[in-house]
């Protein structure tokens, strides 16, 4: 169970609800895929609700969860030993189609964001930690991914422990990387994101599917507790 949202089963649904209410502007379609951020849900639950709420409609229940690895060294991605993932809204099945297997259920940039999909009535997942890659594996699991079909949800918080007025400076440098998917500028652009190489991943798959992904919100850890000498920052996208 987690730290990160309510335990109590009620209060998690009423949260979500009031999360998924709130619904994010896009000229997007149709949604491929979200950028959503992995922080306790008090910080940034309503900017990632803003984007899982135009998945509202959405037909595609299967989802394929990308996250850096908080907890285990590795390199390339690896998805979990466990046929279901379970959190405090039950259980959801847990697809175990061509990648390493370990347990990575401690994971909470994963399993954060399993609540928003359990709520929208998503019934698979493939959750995926991904370490250190090159540009080149990013692609190859990019195309990996296309070929499994599934909404992406790539879970990354921006800029870490920066001054208020540094993080903005920063993180709109980060937001613009992603518009462009210019993996480089991302990559040059130290402290840019936590989740850089599921970013990469993204990106190479937008790339190759001409997808543009489209800023929701940007906020930092300062608009939401007023504390602003050291932040993090929170972006939500859609593609």
């Amino acid at each position: 169970m987690s730290n990160w949202y309510p335990e109590d089963k009620k209060e998690l649904n009423n949260l979500l609800e009031k999360f998924l209410s709130q619904k994010g502007r896009t000229k997007i379609k149709e949604i491929h895929g979200l950028i959503v951020p992995h922080a306790g849900y008090e910080f940034s639950g309503e900017i990632a609700g803003k984007a899982y709420s135009l998945l509202k409609q959405n037909k595609n229940k299967k989802a394929i969860i990308l996250s850096p690895s908080h907890y285990i060294s590795l390199n390339g991605a690896t998805s979990h030993n466990e046929s279901e993932w379970i959190t405090s809204l039950g259980k959801i099945k847990v697809n175990q189609q061509g990648f390493l297997k370990q347990n990575i259920s401690q994971e909470h940039a994963i399993d954060n964001q399993i609540p928003f999909l359990q709520k929208l009535g998503f019934n698979e997942i493939l959750p995926l930690i991904v370490g250190e890659i090159s540009q080149e594996q990013a692609k190859q699991i990019a195309e990996k991914l296309i070929k499994l079909g599934g909404i992406l949800i790539i879970s990354t918080d921006l800029s870490h422990f920066l001054s208020y007025e540094e993080a903005k400076n920063k993180d709109k440098e980060t937001i613009k990387a992603i518009e462009e998917l210019n993996t480089e500028k991302l990559q040059n652009n130290e402290n840019s994101a936590c989740g850089i190489y599921p970013l990469m991943i993204a990106l190479e798959l937008c790339k190759i599917k001409k997808y543009k992904p489209e800023l929701i919100e940007y906020k930092n850890s300062g608009d939401i507790t007023g504390d602003k000498d050291s932040v993090v920052g929170y972006s939500s996208f859609s593609f």
